[in-house]
């Protein structure tokens, strides 16, 4: 096992140039400690990248307070991939009765405060403002657990879906090795992100339904849950229910009157 210092890039500019590489397709940023094995899932994505053919950056831990660390590397070619890391960024500080914790475990030295609270979201808005228009892709435990439209203990009550609230493209929920290989093959074709809507294990944010491209059903929205328990327990079920990688639908969940928030069916 290595485990790696904050703020740890495994490429650094110079090792860029000693390597001939003048791009990188993907920066990674992840809110634990860099440790390159299979128990983390950024380094397992990062791997499955790098063995596919992409170049990857790992932003470890950045100081979320200073854009400028985001931009350390310039800017990636293809895309940001964000994960708030293995465990979620608010039971990593708190207790369950709201207590400050003392040590994060999965940080140099158990160290605390090293991520920002809501880590994916925090994350998301600091590399659009740091790199405009480049894709921004999420997934990790904390994003596929907050992909619909979802109670927050934190602040006791319904939140909307995290794609909306990171401002993200896309969001990639549960073992992702396959559908990250897929977003990036297309992305290195040319493909825009808005238009790769056909993959199982993906959520994004539309206009309208026909930006499916499977069966779908819908479940009750956003403003029908945040205020109706039974609406939420329905939604609840119909989520549960469609979880399914041989007959599962997409589901769709409205987010206000323009935004619908789909998701695809889970890989096997």
């Amino acid at each position: 096992m290595r485990v790696q210092s904050i703020q740890f890039l495994p490429i650094s500019p110079e090792e860029m140039r000693e390597r001939d590489w003048y791009y990188y397709d993907f920066l990674l940023i992840t809110g634990d400690a860099y440790v390159d094995h299979p128990s983390f899932g950024g380094a397992v994505i990062s791997r499955v990248l790098e063995h596919a053919g992409f170049r990857v950056a790992i932003l470890a831990q950045p100081d979320w307070q200073d854009v400028e660390t985001f931009r350390a590397m310039s800017k990636p070619r293809l895309g940001v991939l964000i994960t708030a890391g293995n465990i979620d960024s608010m039971v990593a500080h708190y207790t369950a009765a709201k207590k400050r914790r003392r040590e994060d475990f999965y940080s140099p030295g158990k160290q605390a405060g090293l991520r920002p609270d809501r880590a994916t979201i925090v994350y998301a808005q600091r590399a659009r403002e740091a790199f405009g228009d480049v894709p921004i892709i999420l997934g990790g435990l904390e994003a596929s657990l907050r992909r619909f439209a979802h109670y927050d203990y934190w602040q006791d009550k319904v939140r909307r879906s995290i794609l909306a609230d990171a401002k993200a493209d896309m969001l990639v929920y549960g073992c992702g090795e396959t559908a990250i290989v897929k977003i990036a093959s297309r992305l290195k074709r040319k493909k825009k992100i808005s238009e790769i809507t056909d993959i199982r294990g993906t959520a994004f944010l539309a206009q309208d339904t026909s930006a499916c491209a499977f069966d779908q059903v819908s479940c009750d929205s956003f403003d029908q849950v945040k205020t109706d328990k039974q609406a939420y327990a329905t939604a609840t079920a119909v989520q549960m229910e469609e979880h399914d990688p041989i007959r599962g639908r997409a589901i769709v969940q409205s987010h206000g009157d323009r935004v619908l928030l789909l998701i695809h069916r889970p890989y096997r």
